[in-house]
């Protein structure tokens, strides 16, 4: 029988609705990306946009490429991921932005409580994605339209991991949230969202994990079927995230880079089965680099120095962070780990505390 003319028309524009993912340089769908936000060095009052640079990578970028464009524009992957976000339409949709420096300094009044985190979830019904980064008052409210880079978060190198997630993930994520204790700042969690994702809505409200144990580690599978592994860790577990605990999860050692330029940064860390080294100078291959001092990189990152491990993040090595929630997100994927640990130029040996 033949569909009344209406129908017919509904039928041909239907669509199967796709979860949300991340968007590559490519202007298509990925599984992963990692960007790589270059610092900008003395020259760049000659260049006003060398502070916007970036280096992508992808599962299939084979290795680290230039970024499309600059970090700014909405072309890129940070940017066009980011884009559901500012849309009207965003009925269908769940978000989470949090960051322990916030866009608008009002929403900072109880930070130093928080943990130091920084991350963005966006879903739908579907699925969705986790970025993972290191960039103060990023990104701008939903209710601000549009996508934009701040201006305070050029001058320095930054990390960004976005990773695709089926809609069964989220509730394992808003888990480890309750370890990191975010401060969140802008969110929309109704209908069916906040049914089936309460621990998301205990995350918007404030409420964190209770009891020991203060720390949480959990598989995670991207949507294309990948292996991540998510270390969360509460205040209260009262030390370094890295020589405290990851380094011996993992079982290998691990070069850290961090922002050593905060009080109290602590130094590399022999003392027990595996070494925690911090980085000093980063490098990206190819004769034009670029290289740059660890003092010039406010990125969060860590890579065992013989593989395969390879972990984002948003956690300094500091006294300070000993005592505040915090994690980052590991994966034993050989294409992180070989763009990763080349960029590793030189590291501080154990016994130099300076």
């Amino acid at each position: 029988m033949a569909l009344p003319g209406s129908l017919l028309l509904a039928a041909l524009l239907w669509v199967p609705a796709e979860a949300l993912s991340c968007y590559g340089d490519s202007g298509r769908p990925v599984d992963w990306f990692v960007v790589y936000k270059l610092p900008a060095h003395s020259a760049a009052g000659d260049k006003p946009r060398e502070g916007l640079k970036y280096k992508y990578l992808d599962q299939s970028s084979e290795g680290w490429r230039d970024g499309v464009g600059y970090i700014n524009s909405s072309e890129g992957a940070v940017g066009r991921s980011l884009l559901p976000l500012y849309r009207g339409n965003s009925s269908q949709l769940a978000f989470l932005l949090y960051n322990d420096q916030p866009p608008k300094s009002s929403s900072a009044r109880d930070a130093a409580s928080r943990g130091h985190t920084k991350g963005v979830l966006l879903l739908d019904r579907e699925g969705g994605f986790w970025l993972i980064h290191s960039v103060p008052r990023f990104p701008s409210p939903a209710s601000s339209g549009a996508y934009s880079w701040p201006p305070n978060a050029q001058t320095f190198g930054q990390t960004l991991l976005c990773v695709s997630f089926p809609f069964s993930q989220f509730s394992r994520i808003a888990k480890q949230l309750t370890y990191t204790y975010p401060l969140v700042y802008d969110h929309k969690l109704e209908g069916v969202f906040a049914q089936k994702l309460p621990v998301l809505e205990e995350v918007i409200k404030g409420h964190h994990v209770l009891q020991e144990p203060w720390n949480s580690s959990v598989i995670l599978t991207s949507a294309a079927g990948a292996t991540f592994q998510s270390f969360a860790k509460f205040g209260k577990f009262g030390d370094d995230l890295y020589s405290g605990w990851l380094a011996e999860a993992l079982g290998t050692n691990l070069q850290v880079q961090f922002w050593p330029n905060s009080r109290g940064s602590l130094p590399s860390n022999c003392s027990g089965t595996h070494q925690i080294l911090d980085v000093l100078q980063t490098g990206f291959p190819g004769p034009s680099g670029p290289a740059f001092l660890a003092t010039e990189d406010h990125s969060k990152w860590c890579v065992a120095p013989r593989g395969p491990w390879a972990c984002v993040g948003d956690m300094n090595r500091n006294e300070r962070e000993m005592h505040r929630g915090g994690g980052t997100l590991c994966s034993q994927l050989l294409a992180l780990w070989k763009a990763f640990q080349p960029l590793v130029r030189a590291w501080k040996p154990c016994g130099q505390d300076s």
